[in-house]
């Protein structure tokens, strides 16, 4: 048992979980790992425990769990205690060690389980200690270079002599004068700590602490026999920390420890720091590459990864403080923008709920200049903690995206979206009737209707096509659905009812139970050709895409770091849009000018018959019946779009009206203007608050939910523009199949059941 080590995991941030059994499991949390053996001193357990979790020696209580017993705990006070709990091990598998506050046991003396020598509380427990019996490492191997992982199985260890390399080495050499010698001076003892770790790898070798609590740190070479060793205290009278003594001979070998040195997340973090911050996508491979290459320690992808977490953390801050913040941080947005709305609800637990903000340079946008339309969509947030962002986007004179409110929730489900939208018409509080085009699903239908009474619904066509689209599949070839979406598309884009008819009979005849679903979609809510409302020619939700890409570049960062990085790109955007307005000389926004001169152009090959009153036959390809006084035609262009089509146009130029005048106010620059005439004005100090603003506020703590292990998901769904073809086998013409795989003979039953759609597979919306 003497020559045998066992490797001890680490972990410290996650919870403990009571059973249906009763007994005590621990959660979640990162990992360390420390090798023990009978040898150990106790007093060398505690050090490297306390340097690896900066915690205090002196104030440290060490207990762990017998085999097979998870109710009684065994209180570790001497160093015959720790080998009594490596023999105790036994055949088990593992064992559990909890490192306790003596400030926590205190506290707490009566939830603990029963303990020999005392009664603690679990939850105040600050590290605990997993070590699997059967990771059995030769002592000549490198036990303590790196952090480990895996809990249940022996971990592999990469030993990198990469600092007697002379390129691992010309990266480390800026640190072989970190430590100078005795009367060297600190600011504190992680500085003290920082500066010997560096130096280390510079000169190659490994250490551990023999003594590392508030008042001293005696540090010694970790090869056995070597008398290398440093001692360093607090300067009397000063918070200084100073180096007392110090050794610098090394009989390993040279000074070279083929054992390696530690690389722990927080060293390999501050190392990538600036690199991360210049460059946000520093990939972990890339991270790992380098840091092989220039110092010569081999990561695991897992390690780079968690050390760019930290990285990450030490540049925008901890999410989780970001939480505590969001009172103030709400307080600060409505103080710095006046007008604005900034609202968060939390659960019993005070975990957060959900948030919403709309600025007041937004909401008096959309009511002075937009029109009265408004998207609802949303989209993924893959930060730690989860959750989605809604979003309502308004559209400008220009055609251009105008964020006007939008909220993180943790869920896309009913409830929030219904709690949005009352949010929502607190912000813009209209009396105007609004048009949305939003999904028909989620609640978006009922939430509607009894928020905004009199609004009009224009179900999103995209996520209707979606829909159609996930029914079809399996039951027709790829060029059978895409004939069908397409026609889907032609129908609701027909201004004109004979148009809308003759795209859905297209349906009808590859599949009559598609043109009953089709017809059962409640058309009055996504067709041109019965839609009430003012679309103007907009029938997909996604219509704000450049908002949600830039909540794609902030989405890893703390809640309100990502919130505020919003706030200045729309900041940005009102300036931007502001100046460049200001240089135009025309009546109406580019698009729309553009437009009405491209109808202009058409409209002098058309025949204009005069009429008595306001009424106007206007031949060309068609003939189409214009009303200038009521500002409609036949065609219904000038109604969908705003701006007068090629017929009304031409009516003008025969009666000497001017085009100018029919065209929708909201393309006007001077509406244009309006709408970017507020500015939102930046929330300083977000991410410091004062602490009696702070001690005042509501308690906010992280959602439970996780962002779950391993990459997020990047697979987009299957565009209905572009649909995948099917696998179809050439023998019996069957889907989903190929030739060899074939269980029928003959294919004629197969191609009969495929020209016709199952009602099983349609279902109305």
């Amino acid at each position: 048992m003497a020559t045998r080590k066992i490797i001890a995991i680490c972990q410290s941030g996650g919870e403990f979980v009571t059973n249906n059994d009763g007994l005590l499991s621990y959660n979640g949390g990162d990992a360390y790992a420390i090798d023990i053996d009978h040898e150990t001193r106790l007093s060398e357990f505690k050090s490297e425990i306390a340097e690896m979790f900066n915690c205090n020696v002196d104030t440290m209580i060490i207990k762990y769990f017998l085999p097979g017993n998870k109710k009684t705990l065994i209180t570790i006070s001497k160093d015959k205690d720790l080998q009594r709990m490596v023999s105790f091990i036994g055949d088990a598998n593992t064992v559990d060690v909890f490192v306790i506050s003596e400030e926590g046991a205190a506290r707490n003396t009566s939830n603990m389980p029963g303990s020999r020598s005392s009664r603690t509380t679990v939850s105040e427990a600050v590290v605990p200690v997993v070590a699997p019996i059967d990771a059995v490492v030769d002592a000549a191997q490198c036990i303590d270079q790196f952090e480990i992982d895996v809990v249940n199985e022996a971990p592999t260890l990469s030993v990198c002599s990469g600092a007697n390399d002379d390129k691992h080495r010309k990266a480390a050499q800026q640190w072989e004068n970190t430590i100078t010698g005795v009367d060297q001076r600190f600011n504190s003892f992680s500085e003290f700590r920082e500066a010997l770790h560096k130096y280390s790898i510079a000169h190659g070798f490994a250490y551990r602490y023999k003594k590392n609590d508030s008042h001293r740190v005696t540090v010694k070479c970790k090869s056995q026999g070597c008398p290398w060793r440093i001692y360093a205290s607090r300067l009397s009278t000063t918070q200084l920390i100073c180096i007392k003594k110090m050794n610098t001979n090394h009989t390993c070998e040279g000074s070279a420890v083929k054992a390696g040195y530690r690389a722990t997340r927080g060293w390999v973090g501050s190392i990538i720091k600036e690199k991360l911050k210049a460059s946000p996508n520093y990939k972990p491979k890339d991270i790992a590459d380098d840091i092989k290459r220039e110092y010569g320690i081999q990561l695991n992808y897992s390690q780079a990864w968690r050390a760019k977490e930290i990285a990450r953390e030490q540049l925008q801050g901890s999410y989780k403080e970001a939480y505590t913040q969001l009172p103030f941080f709400c307080e600060k947005i409505k103080e710095t923008n006046p007008g604005s709305f900034a609202a968060f609800t939390t659960k019993e637990d005070s975990s957060f709920h959900r948030l919403f903000v709309s600025f007041h340079a937004s909401i008096s946008g959309f009511q002075q200049g937009c029109r009265p339309l408004l998207f609802l969509d949303r989209t993924p947030l893959n930060s730690k903690y989860q959750g989605e962002l809604l979003a309502a986007t308004a559209v400008d004179g220009d055609d251009g995206i105008f964020p006007v409110a939008f909220a993180v929730v943790d869920a896309e489900n009913e409830d929030n979206w219904h709690w949005f939208l009352q949010e929502l018409k607190l912000a813009v509080s209209t009396s105007e009737q609004i048009t949305f085009v939003a999904d028909f699903q989620n609640g978006l239908k009922m939430s509607l209707c009894e928020i905004f009474e009199k609004c009009y619904h224009g179900y999103c066509l995209r996520h209707l096509a979606e829909k159609l689209n996930k029914d079809l599949k399996g039951q027709f070839s790829h060029e059978a659905r895409r004939f069908m979406i397409n026609d889907f598309y032609a129908a609701a884009y027909a201004s004109k009812l004979e148009t809308f008819e003759r795209s859905i009979e297209n349906i009808k005849g590859i599949s009559p139970e598609a043109y009953n679903w089709v017809i059962q979609s409640e058309p009055e809510h996504w067709a041109n050709a019965f839609f009430d409302g003012a679309r103007y020619n907009h029938l997909t939700s996604n219509f704000g895409q450049q908002f949600y890409s830039w909540v794609s570049e902030a989405h890893e960062l703390p809640i309100t770091q990502m919130i505020d990085v919003l706030r200045g790109k729309m900041m940005e955007t009102i300036y931007t849009r502001r100046v460049e307005s200001n240089q135009w000389v025309t009546k109406l926004t580019p698009s729309k000018e553009e437009m009405l001169q491209k109808e202009t152009s058409v409209a002098r090959s058309l025949q204009v018959l005069l009429s008595q009153g306001s009424t106007f036959e206007v031949r060309g390809e068609s003939v189409d019946i214009v009303d200038i006084d009521h500002w409609d035609c036949s065609c219904k262009g000038w109604q969908l779009t705003g701006v007068p089509c090629c017929h009304a146009i031409a009516v003008f130029e025969c009666v000497g009206r001017n085009p100018y005048d029919y065209c929708s106010r909201y393309f006007t620059v001077e509406n244009y203007r309006l709408t970017y005439a507020e500015s939102i004005h930046p929330v300083p100090n977000v991410d410091r608050p004062v602490q009696g603003e702070l001690a005042l506020a509501v308690t906010v703590t992280p959602p439970p939910t996780k962002r779950p292990p391993g990459r997020p998901k990047m697979k987009q769904v299957e565009s209905i523009d572009l649909i995948k073809r099917q696998l179809q086998c050439s023998k019996c013409k069957g889907l989903g199949h190929n030739r060899k795989t074939c269980k029928n003979g003959i294919g004629i039953y197969i191609e009969a059941k495929c020209t016709s759609l199952s009602s099983s597979h349609l279902q109305p919306l």
